[in-house]
């Protein structure tokens, strides 16, 4: 198969400060290491990961209750073993601003269900402190895990870091999820401790989820406690009130505990089976979070950190480790639609957000919307997701004055591979580096590594210290060894099509199970939507290609849901083949042009390629996607109809 055609470079937008090696931490970290370029810097955190990484926690302040004895002492992959010998704590270096700075804030919160509230550092520590008292009165022990049906408000994050610093492990789902996406998740890891809230206000609408917490109760024996939240104040009780009432426990205590010792459970989509239960440890999220944050986001004190996610993605996860640093975080929970897309934009401005984190299907819906946002104290925009066109970047640019930090990783490492510095240039349509520590490449199809220019599968060929524990109840690690190491043996194929410049940018061009061949050459989906939903009528798409059973080119559907007040006509399927022809080629002119409902989503945003396709390719749909991880269980529908109607007109024949 050819590899696909590289387009030209996108423009720069952004240079790095004249005075960034002496004004950025990644500057200072660089410079006090021996570097002047961050290609070296790169190159030397891959090549001697024992210098990089021991670095990284001295200089940026790893908290070790006990000194490892080492800091790689074990390189296979998987296997490898991190800081061995060393206890620390999460949640005491998540706390670590208190005594310091007790009277600053620590959180604001925004609600769509409640009024708006902060929490200075002094107040989130002895809550901290409360529920971590009140979770021991329920017998909650080191080890035991604690989960939560709850969205993005203090007391979640309350509640995960007092279970974190009793030893004990945390999981979470976002109250949209229905009863049977939890049960598929929290199951698998016996929780003994239920936070629920009774529901929630989504934009105008108020949704009651006290019969969806009895059903989630009943389908979890292991709960020996639930403890309920009254957030919608349709529950008959107050648990959380109880749970952080008596006496003053004083200042919040830690439990010391191996690196690799349970921090928390996040879960894989879950669009076919049940979802990966990934297990991360104390160690490793402190150590990345900390590069992540501190090298790459050039995260401090003085920042408001946002980003726009639930309880149910790793970035609520990335979000809350903006406490490492002693920024402040701000937590949303509503829709970020209603009234409309402005709601965000004036977040960001009311709460004075430095650092504001979105989707890249949220920043393209803005710039389509035609706002100019005009947050005063803004001085980056993350995006991740999806694969950010180069317009997305652009719009940021021209509207926010602002460069994007356009990330790409995974909940299963919960981290980037690929993202921004601010000692890198930022291009339109392009993520600007390799982070440091992760040695990422493109690999042919024989495992080779690609030359720049040409795309590969995204693999990671060396290892690094968030790379999941391993999942719970894989007690011989083959459902983990499956995931990952299958493909390349010793190297993490992470499932994306990348190709990176010979300056070390990488461009992402969709999965790589969802792949479209076209008379042998590659297609990626994201170059299809960045040009099909540019289109005024298009709200979104989705693109799947059919082989033929002889062999032939098959078929190429292209399905679209309509803007909000657009009605179909005939001319829909000229104006999408004339763009694509014109933007891309006329290979990526579809065969069919369907219109649906609504675009099958993950409860993260993701879409449904590889379910889609195995639907229309006749995998029944109970085998092909689980309903309840969507954010619309019936946006599956047409595609089940479509297979339907494919077979009968196949059986005609």
């Amino acid at each position: 198969m050819a590899p696909p055609s590289v387009p030209d470079r996108g423009e720069v937008l952004w240079t790095p400060a004249a005075d960034a090696w002496t004004c950025t931490a990644a500057g200072r970290f660089a410079s006090a290491h021996g570097h002047r370029s961050y290609a070296s810097a790169h190159a030397w955190s891959v090549a001697d990961p024992d210098g990089f990484w021991g670095a990284v926690a001295d200089d940026l302040g790893v908290r070790w209750r006990t000194p490892p004895t080492a800091v790689l002492a074990e390189q296979a992959m998987p296997g490898a073993r991190w800081f061995p010998g060393a206890e620390l704590s999460y949640a005491e270096h998540a706390l670590a601003a208190a005594s310091a700075r007790p009277h600053d804030v620590a959180v604001v919160a925004r609600s769509q269900t409640r009024g708006p509230s902060e929490l200075t550092w002094a107040q989130l520590a002895d809550q901290v402190a409360r529920c971590a008292a009140g979770l021991r009165r329920l017998g909650v022990q080191r080890g035991d895990r604690v989960a939560a049906y709850a969205p993005n408000i203090p007391e979640t994050l309350i509640a995960f870091l007092a279970t974190a610093s009793i030893g004990a492990v945390w999981s979470s789902c976002a109250p949209e999820f229905g009863t049977r996406s939890v049960i598929d998740r929290l199951a698998q890891i016996e929780p003994v401790v239920l936070l629920a809230v009774d529901g929630y206000r989504y934009g105008a609408k108020d949704i009651d989820r006290t019969g969806e917490v009895e059903v989630i109760r009943a389908a979890l024996p292991t709960v020996r406690h639930t403890v309920t939240l009254r957030y919608l104040d349709t529950g008959a009780t107050d648990g959380w009130a109880a749970l952080l009432a008596g006496d003053d426990p004083g200042p919040p205590t830690f439990e010391a505990v191996p690196f690799d010792h349970p921090l928390y459970v996040l879960f894989s989509s879950g669009t076919t089976g049940l979802p990966k239960a990934i297990v991360h440890g104390h160690g490793g999220i402190t150590v990345e979070h900390l590069k992540a944050l501190a090298l790459h986001q050039d995260l401090t004190a003085e920042d408001r950190f946002f980003w726009f996610t639930t309880t149910g993605w790793m970035m609520w996860n990335y979000l809350i480790s903006g406490l490492l640093l002693g920024a402040t975080i701000i937590c949303f929970d509503g829709d970020p639609g209603s009234p409309d897309l402005s709601v965000l934009w004036d977040l960001a401005d009311e709460t004075g957000c430095t650092v504001f984190g979105a989707s890249a299907p949220f920043l393209m819906a803005s710039r389509k919307a035609g706002l100019h946002p005009e947050p005063r104290r803004l001085r980056a925009v993350g995006s991740t997701g999806a694969p950010l066109p180069a317009d997305g970047f652009r719009w940021v640019h021209d509207t926010l004055g602002v460069p994007v930090s356009s990330i790409s990783g995974g909940t299963d490492v919960c981290t980037a591979f690929v993202g921004s510095s601010p000692l890198v240039a930022v291009r339109a349509g392009e993520i600007s580096c390799r982070l440091l520590g992760c040695d990422a490449v493109a690999l042919a199809p024989d495992g080779t590594p690609c030359p720049p220019g040409e795309q590969g599968e995204l693999a990671i060929v060396a290892p690094m210290p968030s790379m999941p524990v391993g999942f719970w109840g894989d007690a011989d690690g083959s459902r983990y060894r499956a995931a990952y190491f299958e493909q390349f043996p010793g190297v993490w194929c992470h499932g994306d099509w990348v190709t990176f410049t010979d300056d070390g940018a990488a461009v992402i061009t969709g999965r790589s199970d969802a792949t479209l061949n076209r008379g042998g050459v590659r297609l990626g989906t994201s170059d299809f939507y960045t040009v099909v939903e540019a289109l005024p009528e298009v709200a979104d798409s989705l693109v799947v290609h059919l082989e033929g059973d002889d062999g032939g080119a098959g078929e190429l559907l292209l399905f679209v849901a309509l803007a909000p007040g657009v009605e179909a006509d005939d001319d829909l399927s000229v104006r999408v083949a004339r763009a694509l022809r014109a933007e891309l080629s006329p290979r990526h002119v579809p065969d069919r042009v369907e219109v649906v409902a609504a675009i099958p989503r993950t409860l993260s945003g993701k879409k449904l390629e590889v379910p889609v396709k195995r639907i229309l390719t006749g995998t029944p749909v109970d085998e092909a996607v689980s309903v309840e991880a969507l954010t619309d269980p019936t946006s599956v529908a047409p595609f089940v109809a479509l297979a339907a109607a494919r077979r009968s007109r196949g059986a005609d024949r």
